[in-house]
C-alpha cells in the first residue's frame, strides 16, 4: 500500500520553465478559488483570518512547484558547522528518558502503531541494521540561525514499511518525543527520501543535546519540525486527538503547521 502511495506522489523531476511556472500558478489559483480539499495542499486544521490564508497559500504554492522526491541541497561534508548549536530542549527531565540515557540507550525501543498492518517495536540496534542514508544538509532555524551537519539514519518510510505499511485511511504520521513534544507530518513528507530518523551526526552517535538517541530530519522544513528525542510513532487518519488538535505542539501554540523552508 505504501509503495503504491509513494508511486502516486512521484512526478518527473525537472527544472521549471517560465511557461511551466505560469501553468502551475494557474492551477494554484484554481485551487484557492475552488477550495480543493486535497490533504497535500493545506494543513490538517485551517486557522481563521489572514493567518489561515497564509498557511494555505504557503503550503499550496510550495507543493505545487515541487515534485515529491525533489531533494534539498546537500553540502560537502567539509562545510559542516563546528559547534552545531544546541537549541531549546537539550536534556528532557522525563524519568524514562533519563533512565534510558543512563544505560546508553540500550533499552530504547521505538513503537510504531496506529493505522499500520503489523505494529512493531524497533530497538536502536535493529534500526541501525535497516536501510540507511547519510546526508549533509543545512538546518534552518525559524529563530534566525542556520548550521550544516551530516546526518545518518533510516528513512522514515522504511520504518513505516517495517510495520507492514499503512492502512487505506491513514493520512498523517504523529511522532511523539520525550519531554512532551509531538509533531504531525503528512505522507508527502513522510515518503520523501531525505526524511530520516537520524541516529548519527557528523560520523558519530547522535549527541544528547541534539536529540539522542534518535531525532527526525525532515529536510524541507524549518527547525521546529525536526523533532528530537523520539519516543514513538503513530499513523493516524486525523490529528484532532493529539494535544489541541492542530497537528503538532508548535501549531498548537500559534506556529505554522507547514514549515516549508
Amino acid at each position: 500500500m505504501m509503495k503504491k502511495f509513494q508511486s502516486s506522489l512521484r512526478t518527473k523531476r525537472a527544472r521549471l520553465s517560465r511557461r511551466e511556472i505560469i501553468r502551475r500558478g494557474g492551477a494554484l489559483t484554481a485551487f484557492l478559488m475552488t477550495g480543493c480539499d486535497s490533504q497535500f495542499y493545506k494543513p490538517p486544521v485551517l486557522r481563521g483570518g489572514l493567518m489561515g490564508i497564509a498557511d494555505t497559500l504557503t503550503m499550496a504554492t510550495q507543493r505545487s512547484l515541487m515534485s515529491n522526491d525533489q531533494l534539498v541541497q546537500e553540502h560537502d561534508p567539509r562545510e559542516v558547522t563546528q559547534n552545531f548549536p544546541v537549541w531549546n530542549q537539550s536534556n528532557p527531565e522525563d524519568e524514562d528518558y533519563q533512565r534510558l540515557k543512563a544505560n546508553g540507550f540500550e533499552d530504547w525501543v521505538l513503537p510504531v502503531t496506529g493505522l499500520v498492518n503489523n505494529p512493531v517495536s524497533i530497538s536502536l540496534s535493529d534500526l541501525k541494521k535497516m536501510s540507511r542514508r547519510t546526508q549533509t544538509t543545512m538546518h534552518i532555524c525559524e529563530q534566525g540561525w542556520s548550521a550544516i551537519a551530516t546526518w545518518t539514519g533510516t528513512p522514515l518510510l522504511s520504518v513505516i514499511q517495517a510495520a507492514g505499511g499503512i492502512k487505506p485511511e491513514a493520512k498523517y504520521v504523529m511522532i511523539n518525543a520525550y519531554g512532551g513534544w509531538y509533531e504531525g507530518y503528512d505522507m508527502f513528507d513522510v515518503s520523501h527520501p531525505q526524511t530520516i530518523l537520524a541516529y548519527g551526526m557528523n560520523g558519530k552517535d547522535l549527541p544528547a543535546g541534539n536529540g539522542a538517541p534518535v531525532r527526525l530530519r525532515v529536510e524541507r522544513h524549518c527547525g521546529y519540525k525536526q523533532l528530537k528525542f523520539i519516543k514513538s510513532i503513530e499513523v493516524v487518519s486525523t490529528v484532532e486527538h493529539h494535544g489541541r488538535g492542530t497537528g503538532g505542539i508548535n501549531s498548537d501554540f500559534g506556529f505554522h503547521w507547514y514549515a516549508g523552508a
